[in-house]
């Protein structure tokens, strides 16, 4: 597939790095456009001379003939539209969050109908939805009712009205994806970053506490950038939008899988009281309907993958081998 050129905004984030270690491994060529220049999360998850074949182009996303201009000279025949500012950060910028979330969705379907590309693939949330009690099923459908929680969810909710419409009026097609909670290598920021920074506690045998308990919608990072490119390269017609399944388990299971993928780190992984207010799990039928198989990496299989991905970095120097005071 040496003929396929993405552009890829975000790539610096988790699903970012994950996608494009995919994609470079595909022998795709790669164009990140990201505002930030720490690579970290990419040499984690790949060779120097695998990131040495992306082109980089530091940019911001909220400058519209920036990355109109940007995409345009990348050539590219797919979009994956990941950049984004997480909860968070939107919670204590609402203006910024505003500008990078949703304006910046609109210059990527904008840069799209110009440059004449049909398809665009972008990250929603399951934050687009209320609390667990408004849902009648143990897991959500795509087309139920959505309310928005926090500043962020009420952003991602406006991406999935602005690509509705540039369907309805530009004929460019979407697919966006909505994640729950995604775990593994490179997954360090975020609310529910927590359950993978407790296998980093563990590959460094240290404790650590996960900030919450309770049942979640649980999926391995390699599974999700997967799933982006599969949505890329599926043809498309409409304005699509689909939640995302993975392992919907407590969180006590989690911890499970941990102490079963490194048996001394027993007793030292516990978890907060707090539990999320959305769904426990949510329903990826539709999804399937429209991609088929989609990857899907067992629980315990992708927590010990972690947990050895992360050993191998730390004893390579990727990775401090304990945790840095704050």
């Amino acid at each position: 597939m040496s003929d396929e050129r993405f552009f890829l905004t975000g790539a610096l984030g988790c699903i970012g790095a994950w996608v494009t270690r995919n994609l470079l491994r595909d022998g795709a060529s790669v164009t990140i456009f990201d505002l930030g220049s720490n690579r970290s999360r990419l040499e984690l998850l790949m060779e120097p001379e695998e990131v040495a074949r992306i082109r980089f182009v530091q940019a911001d996303i909220t400058h519209t003939d920036g990355v109109r201009a940007a995409m345009a000279e990348s050539g590219s025949t797919h979009i994956i539209h990941l950049a984004a500012l997480q909860v968070p950060f939107c919670r204590a910028n609402p203006p910024l969050g505003a500008a990078v979330n949703v304006v910046g969705t609109v210059n990527v379907f904008e840069a799209a109908k110009q440059l004449g590309i049909r398809q665009v693939v972008y990250a929603s949330s399951i934050a687009v939805y209320g609390y667990a009690d408004e849902y009648a099923e143990d897991r959500v459908g795509n087309d139920a009712h959505l309310h928005p929680l926090n500043h962020y969810g009420v952003y991602k909710q406006a991406n999935e009205g602005t690509a509705r419409i540039y369907w309805q009026d530009d004929a460019i097609a979407s697919i966006a994806l909505r994640p729950y909670t995604i775990y593994g290598p490179a997954r360090d920021q975020g609310m529910t970053s927590t359950p993978t920074k407790a296998m980093l506690a563990a590959a460094r045998g240290e404790s650590y506490q996960i900030s919450f308990r309770g049942v979640n919608g649980f999926q391995y990072a390699d599974d999700v950038a997967r799933t982006f490119i599969q949505a890329a390269r599926t043809p498309f017609q409409g304005a699509g939008v689909y939640n995302l399944a993975g392992s919907i388990v407590d969180m006590s299971e989690v911890v499970a899988a941990i102490e079963a993928a490194e048996p001394s780190a027993a007793g030292r992984i516990t978890t907060a009281e707090a539990v999320l207010p959305f769904p426990l799990g949510f329903d990826d039928s539709e999804l399937r309907k429209i991609l088929g198989d989609i990857p899907f990496t067992p629980l315990e299989q992708g927590v010990a993958d972690t947990i050895s991905l992360f050993k191998a970095a730390i004893a390579a120097g990727k990775l401090p081998k304990e945790t840095l005071s704050e």
